[in-house]
């Protein structure tokens, strides 16, 4: 019994050229940069394509081209849903030129981020988005245009820094507690920047308007179980607490169950604001309360960023930084009476 090869294999460069009457390198051209070929040699060579169904290999096209069309992300936690819309906002840009994003995930610590780097690097990415805690040294030699999003203590040399204001976002949420009649507030917060300048716009608001305020965690992670730690130590230690703003909306989530575990009611007992209005936030059954760190225009500006010094090969331009919203739900009352 035979078998018809050309029926059953993947077609090549080489089948397209022959069906379109041209050169393997011309429709090589074609694919890397279309607008240096003819329009009727363009088209001819399309037209091989969809009939042969021909797909381009990634790493041939890499090879010719030196580039991968691969952007590099780093987040420090899968649980901490906040670079959902991240990753969406960069998708929405980079898809359309033709890139993929390569996901690594990585614990707090400066080696385990620096060894998630150093994998990416190590697949040729075009380009890195740094969505966790590095180091100033840590890309150094790195040889790829580089964003960091979000706040971070540290910023590398040579990298654009695009985040959400979250010193205005901290102020943002002081300002509806107390607007609400909330003057016995708690703030659930953690190690890195983003959490100190959250921190930071939330007690300076809160101290120009002569409100008590507890801060706790500030040391810690911000995962759902840091949130409920906290929270527990909070309402032991301050059981006149009403309200709780919480570093993210993973750590509110913890918040929800320290709060169950001692009788209380949210939000005709205790308020709860979170922070990045992720997917936790939207959710029906939660309603979060929430400030919007607009992620996804992060990412979006992020791409942009990248595309640009990557087609250019122009250094960073620094700063970016994006106006929060607020998104009011259902975790935030008046104060009790």
């Amino acid at each position: 019994m035979t078998h018809d090869r050309s029926r059953t294999r993947r077609p090549t460069i080489y089948d397209v050229a022959k069906q379109a009457g041209v050169s393997p390198s011309l429709v090589s051209l074609v694919l890397q940069n279309p607008v240096r070929v003819s329009e009727k040699r363009r088209d001819a060579v399309q037209a091989a394509i969809t009939e042969l169904g021909y797909r381009p290999s990634r790493a041939a096209t890499a090879l010719a081209s030196s580039r991968t069309k691969s952007i590099g992300l780093v987040i420090d936690d899968y649980r901490n849903l906040w670079f959902v819309d991240l990753l969406r906002g960069m998708e929405s840009v980079l898809t359309e030129e033709g890139y993929r994003v390569m996901l690594a995930d990585s614990r707090p610590g400066e080696n385990r981020i620096s060894e998630a780097v150093d994998g990416l690097l190590a697949m040729h990415v075009d380009g890195l988005v740094i969505a966790a805690e590095p180091s100033a040294s840590m890309l150094a030699g790195a040889g790829v245009p580089t964003v960091v999003a979000g706040w971070r203590n540290g910023v590398p040399v040579g990298a654009d820094l695009i985040t959400n204001d979250d010193d205005g976002g901290g102020a943002m949420a002081a300002d509806h507690l107390l607007g609400l009649g909330h003057t016995r507030i708690g703030h659930l917060s953690g190690f890195g920047g983003a959490a100190a300048h959250r921190r930071a716009g939330f007690a300076g608001r809160l101290r120009e308007a002569g409100a008590d305020m507890h801060v706790v965690g500030e040391a810690g992670g911000t995962s759902e179980e840091d949130g409920y730690a906290s929270a527990c130590w909070l309402l032991d230690h301050h059981p006149d607490t009403t309200a709780i703003f919480a570093a993210n909306d993973t750590m509110a989530l913890g918040a929800f169950g320290a709060i169950k575990a001692r009788g209380l009611a949210v939000p005709s007992q205790i308020s709860v604001i979170g922070y990045d209005n992720s997917t936790l936030a939207k959710s029906r059954y939660l309603e979060l309360t929430s400030v919007d760190n607009r992620s996804d225009l992060v990412g979006k500006d992020a791409a942009k960023v990248l595309l640009a010094r990557i087609e250019s090969g122009a250094p960073s331009s620094g700063r970016t930084l994006i106006a929060p919203t607020l998104v009011v739900r259902g975790t935030t009352g008046p104060l009790p009476d």
